[in-house]
């Protein structure tokens, strides 16, 4: 089958060939490895709506929304809603619905943003994947592309790099893959989306990213020794590339305890400091009510 060019213009009607629901384009969202993400409405509603060509690719990931729609009572990437065939000059291709996730990308988020939020945001995506692991996948694919924010809350919005432990890592992109960089294989465990969370807060001060050089552990420690991140984050991604942590729970674990010690306001030894910037001091009440909300603690009693 001749690769379509799936630029679909605003308008299209999609018709599924066995449910019949038809749904109206609306803009490119995005592409994927197997197929291009559309904005639809159908009666309304907007969704999002992917297809493709590859019938079995697009079904492992319809199955992959299903199984995430709850895990262990919370939920994890976008809900699934259709999957059917749309007919196209007598052609078959196959599309998926999920529920539309609407938010900013992660590294517009970040801008302006005090450097606590690279830790916060980090801190809730280990959260998530500590889900993801004892349900015995990883996510595979995990990079800011596939990552929007949502009131606050960084949200997963494509599953087609989750992968079974054990088994090899099906969609990677270099930047955040622990092989290219030399630390470790591309075997499915835990430990390999760590490395990728390390590598989005690298981002946060690398936009454009960076290439390997001829010896990439070096590269990658020489752009984290002169990286604009405060000293505590930057252990933490050094103890992380080293092995230290098991799990997305450790990790989390020290990344929380240094963000509560952050948090902590400066003493007030003068009547300056007291008139600190109200916009200031409600960011960081509200970045202390983020962290201390993981262990159900009131930031109020810290602030007191």
């Amino acid at each position: 089958m001749k690769k379509p060019d799936f630029n679909l213009a605003a308008g299209t009607t999609i018709r599924g060939k066995w449910g019949h629901h038809v749904y109206h384009v609306v803009r490119k969202l995005g592409e994927g490895a197997c197929g291009v993400v559309y904005l639809c409405q159908k009666n309304g509603v907007l969704y999002a709506l992917k297809v493709g060509t590859e019938s079995s690719r697009l079904m492992l990931e319809v199955n992959m929304l299903k199984k995430f729609s709850k895990v262990q009572g919370v939920k994890l990437g976008p809900s699934f809603v259709d999957v059917d065939d749309w007919i196209v000059n007598n052609e078959t291709y196959p599309f998926y619905v999920m529920e539309f996730i609407e938010g900013q990308p992660f590294s517009v988020f970040l801008k302006g943003k005090k450097k606590e939020w690279v830790g916060i945001c980090a801190m809730q995506l280990l959260s998530d994947l500590e889900h993801l692991h004892r349900s015995g996948y990883v996510f595979g694919d995990l990079k800011t592309d596939n990552l929007l924010v949502a009131d606050s809350k960084v949200q997963w919005i494509d599953v087609g790099g989750v992968t079974a432990i054990g088994r090899a890592i099906k969609e990677y992109t270099e930047f955040y893959d622990r092989g290219y960089w030399g630390y470790g294989s591309r075997r499915a465990d835990p430990l390999y989306d760590l490395f990728a969370v390390t590598m989005i807060m690298m981002e946060t001060v690398y936009p454009n990213r960076f290439d390997a050089q001829k010896d990439p552990k070096k590269t990658l420690q020489d752009k984290l020794k002169s990286a604009p991140l405060p000293s505590e984050y930057k252990k933490i991604i050094a103890e992380c590339w080293r092995g230290k942590y098991h799990s997305a729970t450790e990790m989390k674990e020290a990344l929380g305890q240094v963000l509560m010690k952050r948090a902590q306001p400066p003493k007030r030894s003068s009547r300056k400091s007291v008139q600190t910037d109200a916009s200031e001091w409600g960011e960081m009440i509200g970045v202390s009510a983020i962290v201390l909300a993981f262990y159900g603690i009131s930031a109020w009693n810290l602030w007191l």
